[in-house]
């Protein structure tokens, strides 16, 4: 049976309707209702002086609190519901589905940054869409903060992932909604345990942060259980204060770390986490650090720029984030000598192709005769696309997206930019499918295949496909250290 799993892959702004009627704080309820009829509107959303969202009037509102109770000329802001559920127009329509049944409304306003609504998005016509079958997974992937319900979530994943492959949807896009649910885990296991440290006495948190993701979660590019990349960016604060923020925010970076582990996202064993001091800093420090970076001709300097390199906000003050960015992108692109240095460092991760042109696999370990798909195929590309990237100033972070920048520019042709896009897109399908594979049998979720397992036309496939991101490699390395050889 066909699965209709691409809601999966829609957004909201896909399915929002204008909102009908719209009036400010202060319109009398008959003039409201009125043009409710007039329109056949299902609600009235409300906004200030300043067209932000201040409430919504429903249809049932007009029933329980308006009709034989107030007078026509009663403002709407003493009818109106003040506690409305909101979306932005960028989010997964599934996730708007979730929470509408969660929270038992009909209706969300879509809304910007600025808070002000740009459309509505209505229950009954997003379910019409989506499949009744599917119906409980997305309830499963749309639950609560708690961690028993976010484990829950983890393991719906999976479940999801493999019916889009079954739904022949590309594995760029399952890799992108795998991401976007972990970065939905951490948002809510962050706001979880602000709101506990509240209860318990710690207060609010002393400045405004940002909590970020590194890594393939950065790329928008997550297979399973990736394993902890995070970070926090603090707002500035006086010298005086940093004992008493500092406690704050290691604090609630041990509890979200300890809250990711145990919902499925293990420990970084390179201690790359926010409960690491060196991941934990205010804004002016993560400048200064990046500047540092810069300078620094040291590998392990070198390898800390590369992790961070493709960071993400996934809760608080996103324009701190915004703000790094461009301080980031600014002080690599003039930086010619450190994408040099970037690269030499890059230099050994070398594409999975031996001396006779087959595959190179792992000769000793536990892995042996295997082929490592993402230090031998992903990483390579991944690298290559990245430090072109930043050279060219494109401040993007997903592989595509960069591969689709870089052709805008002129800094890939069309042949190159068909190539990586197709490399891509079979890399990372051949290591996801096969990591849902091992899961459903309980065998250990990998990042390598066996070749045994591989059709013969998967095997060309993939030779193929490594040749492409070698030939690129080789491009590039002529561009960034003039060395053609």
């Amino acid at each position: 049976m066909h699965k209709q799993t691409k809601i999966f892959a829609k957004r909201v702004i896909d399915f929002m309707h204008t909102a009908k009627v719209c009036v400010e704080v202060g319109t009398f309820c008959e003039t409201a209702i009125s043009r409710m009829v007039e329109t056949g509107a299902k609600a009235c959303v409300v906004v200030d002086g300043h067209g932000k969202l201040a409430g919504i009037l429903r249809q049932q509102d007009i029933l329980s609190k308006v009709v034989f109770k107030v007078a026509p000329q009663a403002l709407i802001d003493s009818v109106m519901d003040d506690r409305v559920q909101t979306m932005r127009a960028d989010e997964y329509l599934y996730h708007a589905i979730g929470r509408m049944r969660r929270y038992g409304v009909s209706e969300l306003v879509v809304v910007d940054t600025a808070m002000k609504p740009v459309g509505m998005v209505y229950l009954q016509d997003a379910v019409e869409i989506a499949a009744t079958d599917l119906m409980q997974q997305i309830d499963r992937l749309s639950g609560e903060g708690d961690v028993e319900s976010l484990r829950g979530v983890k393991a719906a994943q999976v479940d999801l992932a493999h019916d889009m492959f079954e739904d022949h949807q590309p594995a760029s896009i399952v890799q992108q909604l795998l991401t976007h649910i972990n970065k939905d885990i951490y948002s809510r296991i962050i706001h979880d345990n602000v709101c506990h440290m509240e209860a318990e006495g710690w207060g609010r948190p002393p400045v405004d942060f940002c909590a970020i993701v590194m890594g393939s979660a950065g790329r928008g590019e997550n297979y399973l259980f990736p394993d902890q990349d995070n970070g926090f960016i603090l707002q500035d604060y006086p010298d005086e204060d940093h004992n008493k923020v500092d406690e704050y925010f290691r604090e609630l970076a041990s509890r979200m770390c300890r809250d990711l582990d145990e919902v499925g996202f293990p420990y970084c064993t390179g201690y790359v986490m926010a409960t690491n001091p060196l991941w934990r800093k205010s804004i002016s420090q993560w400048r200064q650090q990046v500047g540092l970076w810069g300078k620094k001709r040291n590998s392990i300097a070198l390898r800390l720029a590369d992790i961070f390199f493709d960071f993400q906000p996934v809760y608080g003050q996103t324009s701190l984030a915004d703000e790094l960015r461009y301080t980031l992108v600014d002080a690599v692109k003039k930086n010619h000598f450190f994408l040099q240095e970037m690269y030499s460092l890059q230099a050994d991760h070398t594409v999975g192709i031996n001396i006779f042109g087959r595959l190179g696999l792992e000769e000793t370990g536990d892995n042996a005769g295997l082929f490592d798909v993402k230090y031998r195929a992903t990483l390579p590309l991944v690298e290559a696309v990245r430090l072109l990237s930043l050279k060219s100033g494109i401040e993007s972070t997903g592989t595509l997206e960069r591969v689709e920048r870089l052709h805008k520019a002129r800094k890939v042709s069309d042949t190159e930019q068909e190539y990586l896009v197709f490399s891509f897109n079979f890399l990372t399908k051949i290591l996801l499918k096969r990591q849902i594979e091992a899961f459903k049998s309980n065998a250990p979720v990998t990042r390598f295949v066996d070749p045994k397992t591989l059709s013969r036309q998967e095997k060309e496939t993939l030779l193929r496909a490594l040749r492409h991101v070698e030939a690129f490699r080789k491009r590039l390395k002529a561009e960034v250290t003039g060395d053609v050889f």
